[in-house]
């Protein structure tokens, strides 16, 4: 039987009206977070359930996913408006000429930046267990150049963190952690503790590595009202809580203020300030240099 789903634009279409007024409310939801853009679709589905537009429920997500596409490929919802997270690309470097390598090293020399957290007491980095978190976390962070990396449970990755704390520079590397309130949360929260430390031990062994999780918790759950599971039957692992929250449900404005607030407040704005200064002076020499 052929597949009869839409492809391509659907310039012509016209939702019902169940249809449009759950559009409207997840346009609402959009406009809301404009300044946290891209959202997950899941991200999304919180926001509905919180605001009582949708039911915490697998069907009315998937729902949303049908929908969301369909909005997209009508034009109704921007395309850079939702994040992704199923493609992965790796694409060539070409120029159109010399010329065109010219306005690259142009580019380059504008967005010239130093090490915003040289001179810092202790180097931050934030992790995350969901892909589509990181454009948002990563605008939070950019600012003082605190790095975002996914995918706390990969061996590699951990591997990595002792070996980028081995040349860093910095006596203490503080790991800031997102990821869902539940066992496996609290689970690969420790793994990653323990495992990082224990490369640290031999790849970084004069640096020391401190954990800090920041969400989900128990506590966010209860002042934002976040929507709860029960704890999956059959998951004996030691685990706190009576209910089970994942971190897309945090909303993007509360998330991007822990994050802020968790680097800010461990920053020396003076030696920030001292960077900041140095930076913009190079960059002044370099596009002097690279002007035609």
């Amino acid at each position: 039987m052929p597949d009869r789903r839409p492809r391509g634009y659907q310039p012509d279409w016209q939702p019902r009206p169940a249809t449009l007024e759950l559009l409207t409310a997840v346009e609402l939801i959009l406009g809301r977070y404009a300044a946290h853009l891209p959202l997950t679709i899941r991200q999304i589905w919180y926001a509905a359930v919180v605001g009582g537009v949708l039911a915490k429920q697998e069907r009315t997500y998937k729902r949303l996913v049908e929908l969301l596409g369909m909005a997209r490929r009508s034009g109704r919802i921007s395309w850079l408006a939702i994040r992704d997270d199923t493609e992965a690309a790796v694409e060539p470097v070409a120029y159109d000429g010399p010329d065109g390598f010219r306005r690259a090293q142009l580019d380059a020399a504008r967005g010239f930046r130093l090490d915003r957290q040289a001179g810092q007491e202790a180097r931050l980095e934030v992790w995350c267990d969901t892909a589509g978190l990181v454009p948002q976390l990563a605008a939070v962070t950019d600012p003082w150049g605190v790095p975002v990396y996914a995918g706390a449970g990969g061996l590699s990755g951990k591997r990595a963190a002792a070996r980028r704390a081995a040349v860093g520079g910095h006596a203490t590397v503080r790991i800031l952690v997102i990821n869902d309130w539940d066992p496996g949360g609290l689970h690969l929260f420790t793994a990653l503790a323990e495992d990082i430390t224990a490369f640290a031990a031999l790849d970084a062994p004069d640096v020391t590595m401190e954990f800090d999780r920041l969400a989900v918790t128990e506590r966010q759950v209860a002042e934002l009202g976040l929507p709860t599971a029960p704890v999956k039957a059959g998951d004996r692992r030691s685990f706190p809580g009576t209910s089970t929250t994942q971190a897309e449900a945090l909303p993007p404005d509360a998330l991007a203020t822990l994050v802020r607030d968790a680097i800010s407040g461990s920053r020396d704005t003076a030696v920030l300030a001292d960077v900041l200064e140095r930076e913009e002076a190079e960059r002044r020499v370099l596009l002097e240099r690279f002007r035609p």
